[in-house]
Parts: C-alpha cells; structure tokens; sequence
C-alpha cells in the first residue's frame, strides 16, 4: 500500500459510505427530523432546532436568564412549545429554525474549539469566513491537534452525532516520538485504563518509522478529553503530531489547512437520512 508522506494525511476526496457505525437506519445515526411548526416540543429542542445552540447550551440560557417566551422570562427549560409561541433570546425573536446544513473544516494547530476562550486564545470562530452562518463545532479538536472538524447550523444534529450511542469510527493520523514495537501497541487494541478512566479498544495500526518517529493510523469511536494523547502517554509514548482524517463517512480529503466546504444536500441526505428538500 502506497505510504503517505509525512507532513500530509493521507488524502480522500469527499464522504464515502458509512462502515458499520451503531445506531440509525442500516447503520447511520437517525438524524433530526423536521417538525411541524404547529407540533409541541420542549423549548430547549425548539432553540437547537432553530440554530441557537445545542439542547444543553439552550438549557444553561435558560437558567440564566436569557430566554424570553411570551413576553416573559423563563427559569426553567420545562416547558413546551408550539410555533404559535413567540420565543426571544437576548432580547432578539429567533430564526425559523432553518434547513440542516452541514460543512467539513480543516481546523488548523493554534485554534481552540470554542465560541470563546478564557485565555483569550484565538477560536475557529475567529477564522471562518464571513458569509456562513451561525454554526456549531461537532465534538471538538484540542488546541494542538487538527484535521477535520464537523460544524452544522442544527444544535439537535450536533447532540445526535456527539452522543457515544452514535458509534461512528472517527480515524487520525499520529505521529509519535519513539520507535515502537507493533506489540507495544496492543495495550490501546484491548482497551486500557488510563487515571481510573477506561478507553475502548482502539484500532491501531502502525504505519512507518521515520527518524526518530513514528506514523501511526488510530480510530476510535469515542471522544474522551485528549484521548489518543492520554492513550499514548500510556504506553511510552508522546504525541507530536494529530491529525484528524474522517468522522464517520465524513473525510478529510484535500482540504487545506483553514478550508471549508460544505457538505452537499443529496450526500447528507445519503448519509444522516435528512430530507434534501429541506435545502
């Protein structure tokens, strides 16, 4: 098999069928369906649906105060809603909640995944182009790694593909300092506790030795905190190099550092089951 070079991933154009994820129709993750504006939902789903946040965020508006339904402030997100109800955050009526759209980003190094940063860090936000929409990160690339990084205009299509039930292989690229033994590596195929906290078995394959590293590909189908580095760290091993290439049928491809494009209609439909008439 043809070796990638070291500085780039190895590249594929566009998503490719989805293999085996757990969970949806013939193995995709069932996402959003559209809901009739008349038909009853809990308020915080109403804000995901209609691009403010995910159901969790729109819940922390809630409880601080920032959503208004009907006039009056909310103190809680108990509550449901129909589209005959008038709802307000910061003041300001949202949107109708808007087709599902999706796009592919190559986050590059240096970028925090964050609408905001304590540390006053740079954010993807920081970097995306004018002209896109307000858009949500799905899971998240720490500040030192990069590759491909999800956004969507849909807070309930977010929570479905970050929920561990999904199941979708997410696969990098790593580069390790050391030269390590394939056995070495079977510590992270069997699944190994790292701090108390349990990884699932990851599938890894060591691809090359160059000087004094090493590529490595990893996929895995969770997305605990700085997993792949912990994992690594583990077993002797320090990450200098992390490479996100696809999440589920969503690839990388040939995207450069910074790029983004945005996934067609028909091939979402294909793969999320959304309705491309929603576009």
């Amino acid at each position: 098999m043809p070796k990638p070079p070291a500085d780039r991933p190895a590249a594929r154009r566009g998503p490719k069928p989805a293999t085996a994820p757990r969970g949806g129709k013939a193995g995709r993750p069932a996402a959003p369906e559209p809901a009739s504006p008349d038909a009853p939902e809990r308020i915080a789903k109403r804000l995901a649906r209609a691009g403010v946040a995910s159901r969790r965020e729109a819940e922390r508006m809630i409880v601080e105060g920032r959503i208004r339904l009907n006039g009056r402030v909310l103190d809680t997100p108990a509550v449901t809603v129909t589209g005959a109800d008038r709802i307000e955050v910061d003041g300001r009526p949202i949107a109708e909640a808007e087709p599902t759209r999706l796009w592919r980003y190559y986050k590059p190094v240096g970028l925090v995944t964050s609408a905001s940063d304590e540390k006053g860090r740079e954010t993807v936000f920081d970097h995306l182009p004018g002209d896109l929409p307000r858009v949500m990160p799905i899971g998240r690339l720490d500040l030192n790694s990069e590759g491909l990084l999800l956004l969507t205009n849909d807070g309930e299509l977010k929570r479905r593909l970050e929920l561990p039930s999904t199941g979708w292989l997410r696969k990098y690229r790593v580069r390790v300092h050391g030269n390590p033994e394939d056995a070495a590596l079977d510590p992270l195929r069997r699944g190994i506790v790292v701090d108390g906290e349990r990884f699932q078995p990851m599938t890894v394959t060591l691809d090359r030795q160059q000087g004094a590293n090493a590529w490595l590909t990893i996929g895995l189908r969770e997305g605990r905190n700085r997993e792949i580095r912990r994992a690594m760290e583990a077993v002797g091993l320090t990450v200098n190099r992390l490479i996100r290439l696809s999440y589920g049928p969503f690839q990388l491809g040939d995207l450069a550092p910074g790029a983004v494009e945005e996934v067609r209609a028909r091939v979402l439909a294909d793969q999320l089951g959304t309705a491309a008439s929603r576009r």
